[in-house]
């Protein structure tokens, strides 16, 4: 699910992400086209999504006005448990052709910690550990030029200290 905030407000919404509801490894402040980014693990259904995480998520600081835009992303093929704090999440959009066999060479490359193919704006997730901005740039460049690739777009994530360390 990502989320998008009001300017400025984006730690209230996290800290209140991590008091209510959930493990602060499976939420990720970025920077990008989303603000945060929070990850799900074993949602048995969508009304279980729906009732338990969708509807009480948006209604965080809802007087306030501070969740401006939610988008739900529907997992069709998950990649591993993260298990390292990413640097950055990169979104693609591929040939539809192509998703599975786009999702498979991602996996294959070492700093691609996950990648998860998804109903919504993007087709595939991935999120990856790399040491600096420049290795960062040199990672996205590699992957744009996987075959059935149409799209990237490229977060990086926020070094908040609550984080844990993996």
């Amino acid at each position: 699910m990502g989320l998008s905030c009001k300017s400025g407000s984006c730690m209230d919404v996290f800290m209140a992400l991590v008091r209510k509801f959930i493990d602060q490894r499976d939420i990720f402040l970025l920077f990008g086209p989303v603000d945060i980014l929070i990850r799900f693990n074993n949602v048995k259904s969508n009304e279980e999504f729906i009732e338990k995480w969708f509807n009480p998520i948006r209604m965080i600081g809802a007087d306030e006005g501070l969740i401006t835009k939610t988008l739900s992303f529907i997992t069709i093929s998950q990649g591993p448990e993260i298990t390292k704090k990413p640097f950055a999440f990169v979104f693609f959009n591929t040939k539809p052709k192509d998703l599975e066999s786009v999702r498979c060479k991602l996996l294959k490359i070492p700093e691609v910690l996950s990648a998860d193919s998804v109903f919504g704006p993007y087709d595939l997730i991935t999120s990856v550990n790399v040491a600096d901005h420049a290795e960062l740039e040199t990672l996205v460049l590699l992957l744009q030029q996987i075959d059935g690739v149409e799209s990237t777009t490229t977060s990086v994530v926020a070094g908040v200290n609550l984080m844990p360390d993996y």
